[in-house]
């Protein structure tokens, strides 16, 4: 069992139809292994490929629900909170040679999975009613009443969508459609059937039948963090992320001779220093404390940040500052170019803040600043270390569409940390950024910081995601604190862990990986494009550390 396929359990929490989309399109395309992704989504009306709008009965919008299309099987169908939705991304034998059969097979599989963990959660009831697919509670009554949906896509022996299960939803959601197309049937849960049980057991009923049932090889699961109802409000974050302020400079720790820097004000140094006050540029090197300034600017490589030095975020590590941000500067892209054509630079990566009071997160921006750079520069590489926009699709696409040579957005740790460290942002939608630009053709790259918390076996499960989306580059480095307020350092990783990390990336599939105590994103950037067969030759970086 252990040398098979590895099965990976994802519990992702809330999630954006539109992101978990994507995000099942990138496994679906590149990922080696099987997965489960578990989670709730926001409010949500989703037409299968064949499904018109004539079975919604009322403008979503009226109960602030989202309407997309799917390219599953199946008419319309409703998902939203209280309900858990799974997405089984597995390779099928083609047992009886493909085709319909197959696929009768697998919703069957389905099917069976959820009726089992309905029956082991008390509701003794509950079966298939031919010929709808789904789960059915008394299904062979006077008045059967669905209780789970079933959607699916098989392409190739590969498998998408999946269930969706009520365990306790708004089910007034349901009488604004004719759910799945279906007329004259009814629509439950389990909390209206007076099963009462917490969606942590279910998700965790479900990951285990599911293991039994799918798995092939060793089974690795790892959760987002599950609300908390033993601490009032932010009680679980950084000081700082609750708008405490950024404290004061931590006191000076025994940190391991591998975490030293040595100091090195060089004459390149001083220049880069002089070139980015005469442009009123701003860099990360400086904003964010990077331990890594004095070496990269005697190397004459920067690392700007574009969209103000002020971020909409307040993430627990990250120094950046969190007052209101104020407007956007329309010349700071020239003054950028004109600093790479000063710097002599053939590689520039550039970045931001996280933007969110912009209705396109900042992607205008970056899009004005590539076309600068290679307008000024034309053999310039361009790498952007962006936010995640929201997840809005146009937004993103604004960028990928401006072709940069690397597209980076920065997971930055592991999915049972992200409520802690970033608190803003979200482990599926940052996957999910990563599996729409590899989609849209282009190089990626993203990055974990460690000694927040994680164990290793978390950072493996990491870089298995990351691989699973097809990320070209991934770079993991120490936390540093960077004030009082900020989330502690919970362990200085030894430098062997992280030549494992290394290797263990590269096994997983992910063609270029940085791995040190001292490694930041933007680190080695030239290096590291040249590596996955970007072309450029001297060093340049434009970045930030947005959530």
């Amino acid at each position: 069992m252990s040398s098979g396929r590895p099965f990976r359990v994802r519990w992702l929490g809330r999630v954006r139809y539109r992101d978990a989309l994507a995000l099942q399109q990138g496994l679906f395309a590149d990922s080696a292994d099987d997965h489960l992704l578990l989670l709730e989504h926001h409010p949500v009306y989703t037409l299968g490929v064949r499904a018109t709008t004539e079975h919604l009965l009322a403008p979503p919008e009226e109960v602030g629900a989202d309407l997309e299309r799917a390219d599953r099987g199946g008419d319309i169908t409703f998902h939203g909170p209280g309900q858990l939705v799974g997405y089984p991304l597995l390779h099928l034998p083609g047992k009886r040679g493909g085709g319909m059969a197959d696929t009768v097979d697998y919703v069957r599989s389905v099917e069976g999975l959820v009726i089992d963990v309905c029956r082991e959660l008390g509701l003794a009831d509950v079966g298939r009613l031919d010929p709808y697919p789904g789960v059915w509670v008394r299904p062979d009554g006077p008045d059967p009443r669905k209780v789970a949906a079933i959607g699916v896509r098989l392409s190739r022996g590969r498998t998408m969508h999946g269930f969706a299960l009520n365990v306790d939803p708004d089910l007034s959601f349901f009488d604004r459609m004719v759910p799945c197309g279906i007329t004259g049937y009814g629509v439950t849960s389990l909390a209206a059937e007076g099963v009462d049980v917490s969606m942590r057991e279910v998700v965790d009923r479900v990951a285990g039948r599911a293991a039994r049932i799918w798995a092939q090889g060793p089974v690795d699961r790892a959760d987002v963090a599950w609300r908390r109802t033993d601490v009032e409000g932010d009680a679980d974050v950084a000081a700082f992320t609750r708008g405490e302020g950024p404290g004061e400079p931590p006191p000076v720790e025994r940190k391991p001779d591998w975490m030293k820097v040595r100091l090195d004000t060089g004459p390149e140094y001083r220049r880069l220093k002089g070139l980015m006050r005469g442009q009123s540029l701003v860099t990360v090197c400086e904003e964010a404390g990077c331990p890594n300034i004095f070496d990269c600017w005697n190397d004459g490589t920067a690392t700007f940040m574009i969209n103000g030095e002020r971020c909409t975020r307040a993430c627990g590590f990250c120094l950046v500052d969190t007052r209101r941000p104020e407007a956007t500067d329309p010349g700071e892209p020239v003054r950028v170019a004109d600093a790479v054509a000063e710097m002599g630079l053939a590689h520039a990566v550039v970045t931001a803040v996280a933007r969110d009071d912009l209705p396109d997160g900042g992607a205008a921006e970056f899009v004005a600043t590539i076309r600068a750079i290679r307008a000024a520069n034309p053999g310039t590489a361009v790498e952007v270390l962006i936010p995640d926009c929201k997840g809005d699709p146009e937004s993103l696409a604004l960028v990928f569409d401006a072709r940069p040579d690397v597209l980076n957005h920065n997971l930055e740790t592991v999915a049972r940390l992200q409520r802690t460290v970033r608190p803003s942002a979200s482990y599926a939608r940052s996957l999910s950024v990563l599996a729409r630009a590899k989609a849209a053709g282009l190089t990626t790259k993203s990055s974990l910081i460690v000694g927040l918390g994680e164990t290793d076996d978390e950072i493996d499960g990491a870089l298995a995601d990351f691989a699973g989306v097809g990320c070209d580059i991934v770079t993991i480095g120490q936390y540093l604190r960077p004030t009082t307020n900020h989330l502690p350092v919970e362990r200085w990783v030894e430098p062997a862990t992280f030549d494992r990390w290394k290797q263990e990336g590269e096994r997983l599939g992910i063609p270029h990986v940085e791995s040190g105590p001292l490694v930041r994103s933007s680190y080695h950037a030239r290096q590291a494009a040249e590596a996955v067969g970007v072309a450029s030759a001297v060093p340049v970086t434009l970045a930030a550390t947005p959530a």
